[in-house]
Parts: structure tokens; sequence; C-alpha cells
């Protein structure tokens, strides 16, 4: 995909998402921070269940640390991989309040220093809560952004290296939500409902077939 078209393609999905935002609901940095741990591989509707039961009693690093992990992962059970982000969502807490004076940090780079927190995480929490210039590469980003031809590459890193090249930085937050919803709505990674998708001109996934 050309410079040109690759502009085409960006206009195309701002028209189709304009007010696309996150799917997951937070009121503070540190809820955000949760819920984006746990949703990896599982649903924002799954864990918008999750927490909202868990945000009752254990929204601040502070009441979270009362729980141990046993009895966080009796909260987000469902979401799966439960022990690895009880573990996790602890740890990073116990940094928060240690390191931090019990306030989620505001750059990524302190972001992913917390324990369990990767770039996309991090990205995330930089972008949505404190209004940074950040793509998190999810499996919709991923997947969308390589179909297209608009960022390609063989791990997450990679994509997002050739979005922040491919998109103006004062996009990045909003085209993150653009692709996000493309993915969910059309771009499916089963069966992609290409024959109604306004992008199938610049996607070289739909050239290929």
């Amino acid at each position: 995909m050309n410079k040109q078209a690759k502009k085409e393609a960006l206009a195309e999905l701002e028209r189709l998402y304009p007010d696309a935002k996150p799917a997951l609901r937070y009121s503070s940095p540190y809820e955000l921070l949760v819920a984006v741990v746990l949703s990896a591989q599982c649903t924002d509707e799954r864990v918008n269940k999750v927490t909202e039961k868990l945000f009752e009693r254990h929204n601040t690093p502070q009441t979270m640390l009362e729980l141990s992990q046993a009895e966080l992962e009796t909260y987000i059970y469902s979401c799966g991989f439960y022990r690895a982000k009880a573990a996790h969502i602890l740890s990073a807490t116990e940094d928060i309040v240690e390191r931090f004076g019990g306030e989620v940090p505001s750059t990524i780079e302190e972001l992913m220093s917390l324990a369990g927190v990767g770039k996309k995480t991090a990205n995330v929490v930089y972008s949505v809560a404190f209004g940074g210039d950040a793509i998190a590469v999810d499996t919709h980003v991923f997947r969308v952004s390589n179909r297209l031809g608009l960022a390609k590459g063989k791990t997450p890193l990679e994509v997002e290296a050739g979005l922040n090249k491919a998109i103006p930085k004062a996009d990045w937050s909003k085209a993150h939500h653009w692709l996000i919803y493309h993915g969910r709505r059309v771009c499916h990674s089963q069966k992609p409902e290409c024959g109604v998708c306004t992008l199938s001109g610049f996607c070289d996934h739909y050239k290929r077939k």
C-alpha cells in the first residue's frame, strides 16, 4: 500500500468509526490498568462483567492488596488465565504502592516497569488514561493492519512501528480504536466480511483472494 492509499484507507476508517472509543469500563487509571490486564485473550464484555463486581470493593491499589491471590482469582476466574493475571495485577499493584506513591505512573517507560505490564498494556493506559499518543497492537489491530497492508509485521512490535510511520502521530490513539472496531465488526479472524467491506479496494488480503 503506497502513501496515498494509506491516507485514503485511514480516512475511510475515520468515516466508518468517528465515535470509536474504548469498550472497557473504568473510572480511574488504576481501574483501566486492571481491566486491560484482564482483557488479554478475553472479550471486553466479559471483563466489564467481572470488573463491575471486583471494583465494588477493590478499585484502588490499597483495596486491591487486601485480597490474596486466591481471593482475586475467584473474582477473575471467568476471564481465563486467571492465575497469571491475578499474579500480574497484584505484583503491578505492589509496585504502584511502593514505587509510585499509590498512583499509576503516566509514562510508557514507567508503566512498562510495573511487574507484568507489557508494551500493549502500557500503550493503552498511556493513551486512554493520560491522553498520550500511542498505538496498542492487539489481535484486531495486528490482523487488520497486516491484511490491509497498512503495516505489515510478524510481531506486534513490528506492526506498531509500521503504524507509527504510516499514521500521523496526532491520530495514533484514534486509529487504534478505528482498527479495533473494524476487526470486530467486519474484518473477522475466521470469516471476514470482504463483500461488504468498503476498504476492500485497498486490501492486500482481498486482492489475494
